[in-house]
């Protein structure tokens, strides 16, 4: 947590003191700096003076402009300048809601130093758009270079890859190694990720674009997909089924589990309910176009060597291969007493 030697809401009293009773009125609302620590809008302040949502917009950048001008803000220069440090301490580029709650816990005091925010001349506001959430900095040079740099992130990210938090942040501080050595830590790295609307982080703590189901978990099949690739090798479907709840949380079917691994293209049934990730180079289909593909790539073979390579890709007795294998319609034997594919 960032702090400040000054007392926030010492130096909100002082700074407001210029201000006529209406102008003061609205200000207090607009930044919640009130008991209830409520944000008012345009409209509902409006409402209660009887007036339009733009004059009560005016009033506030009045009043706000008549702030920035008297003694007293001057006279708190020191305080400005101690904020101004925290924000480079924290990157120099902060998400907004982490800002805030890094300087305090509670709500009223978060909305006065959100004020010393929008009266310092030091704090540029950048709004929340496609790609990143709201956001304030104090350096234009490492703002211009992060948002670069986190655009060029996502842009090398292939749809559905999964990057562990290290590896991601190692690749972002590359795209950085020329901004200033105090800003290069993982700390802020990780805080500048955290900004970014299109790269975020699954329930297993990988990295990857949001819009991707690998990120943003929709059902069970997602589910099961993270777990799968976390355990890293074939898994019955009962398994996978206690591994999401075991995992998640989430109570799951046995049945439902079964049914999505059916559907999802991501899943290779490999045998007797146990199912591989296409990933890891498993092939959909039965086991004669298994042994096709086999085929496709090694030539000729005996029928020993056919039995190893498909008990590697399948979850098989020898027999069924072998049967497969008999069945003239898809294989024959040549002169050398080799297999082929019809």
């Amino acid at each position: 947590m960032s702090k400040v030697s000054f007392k926030p809401k010492a130096v909100t009293k002082r700074i407001l003191s210029p201000l006529q009773e209406r102008s003061l009125d609205v200000v207090t609302n607009r930044f919640g700096l009130g008991e209830k620590a409520e944000r008012r809008t345009l409209e509902s302040i409006g409402e209660e003076y009887g007036i339009t949502r733009e004059r009560v917009r005016q009033i506030e950048n009045a009043a706000l402009a008549l702030i920035r001008k008297s003694d007293e803000f001057q006279k708190e220069k020191s305080s400005f300048a101690e904020l101004k440090e925290a924000v480079k301490t924290l990157g120099g580029l902060v998400p907004e809601d982490e800002l805030l709650e890094s300087l305090a816990k509670d709500k009223s005091t978060q909305n006065h130093f959100h004020l010393y925010l929008v009266l310092g001349d030091d704090f540029t506001k950048h709004k929340e758009d496609e790609h990143f959430s709201a956001r304030w900095s104090v350096d234009d040079k490492v703002t211009e270079a992060v948002h670069n740099s986190l655009k060029k992130l996502y842009d090398n990210l292939s749809d559905d890859e999964l990057v562990p938090e290290g590896e991601l942040i190692a690749r972002f501080l590359d795209h950085l190694k020329d901004i200033a050595a105090e800003y290069q830590s993982e700390e802020i790295a990780r805080r500048w990720l955290g900004m970014s609307k299109r790269v975020s982080r699954n329930p297993l703590g990988e990295w990857g674009k949001s819009e991707s189901s690998n990120v943003k978990t929709r059902g069970i099949k997602d589910y099961a997909f993270l777990v799968m690739r976390k355990h890293g090798s074939p898994m019955h479907f009962r398994e996978v089924a206690k591994a999401i709840a075991d995992t998640f949380g989430k109570k799951t079917h046995v049945a439902t589990c079964h049914n999505e691994l059916i559907k999802d293209s991501r899943f290779v049934l490999v045998g007797r309910g146990i199912y591989a990730l296409a990933e890891w180079g498993y092939k959909q289909g039965v086991v004669r176009d298994v042994i096709r593909d086999i085929m496709k790539g090694d030539g000729p073979m005996t029928k020993e060597q056919v039995v190893e390579k498909v008990l590697k890709e399948r979850y098989l007795k020898k027999n069924t291969i072998l049967v497969n294998l008999q069945n003239p319609k898809y294989f024959k034997k040549n002169k050398q007493g080799l297999y082929t594919a019809v």
